[in-house]
């Protein structure tokens, strides 16, 4: 099957964590789709709680259909992104699919472990957290650094008082020109 692989990277994950099995057992022999533009895929769950990837015209007991322009933001554990993922189908397995989604995890150290060793993979993982912690860091000290270079030095970006003032004088405007229109409409019918 095309998609086998990622059944065998998701079977890799539940087996790692142990207690993902136990919740999709309850579950098994059910079939749940997910489309991610141009890809459609489906897994079934077996009867030991794993998957196995089926084809994408077999029917699903529950489906989700996730935008591409929100993998970014699931990728980062953006909770407002995966309110935006549609689905459908059997509300049980769906929220099945989204709790572990929020709590499924990788442990890298205990993959990277058989190859280096305990502590090797220990800190080797410890060391790419923090370099991920300072990449983020640097992207949020740099966001901010250009926001204020746009808004102060440069103004590129309005101030969030100069659009408040603009809304405020725009309704008063609106609302004068409103009055007018009426003083006309009384004065032409005198």
């Amino acid at each position: 099957m095309l998609f086998q692989p990622t059944a065998s990277a998701l079977n890799h994950l539940l087996i790692q964590s142990g207690w993902a099995l136990q919740r999709l057992v309850i579950h098994a022999g059910k079939t749940a789709r997910f489309t991610i533009a141009p890809f459609i895929f489906a897994y079934t769950i077996q009867n030991d709680g794993t998957l196995r990837a089926s084809a994408a015209d077999v029917s699903a007991d529950a489906s989700c259909t996730i935008p591409p322009s929100l993998l970014p933001r699931l990728a980062v554990h953006d909770e407002t992104a995966s309110a935006q993922i549609e689905s459908c189908g059997d509300t049980a397995l769906l929220a099945e699919i989204f709790y572990l989604s929020r709590h499924l995890h990788w442990d890298a150290a205990e993959d990277l472990s058989r190859l280096t060793g305990d502590i090797a993979a220990e800190r080797i993982v410890q060391y790419a957290k923090t370099g991920q912690q300072y990449i983020q860091d640097a992207a949020l000290n740099l966001s901010q650094a250009l926001a204020e270079y746009w808004t102060e030095e440069s103004p590129l970006l309005a101030k969030s008082t100069h659009i408040a003032d603009f809304v405020q004088q725009t309704d008063k405007l609106r609302d004068d020109v409103a009055r007018l229109e009426q003083r006309i409409n009384r004065l032409s019918n005198s």
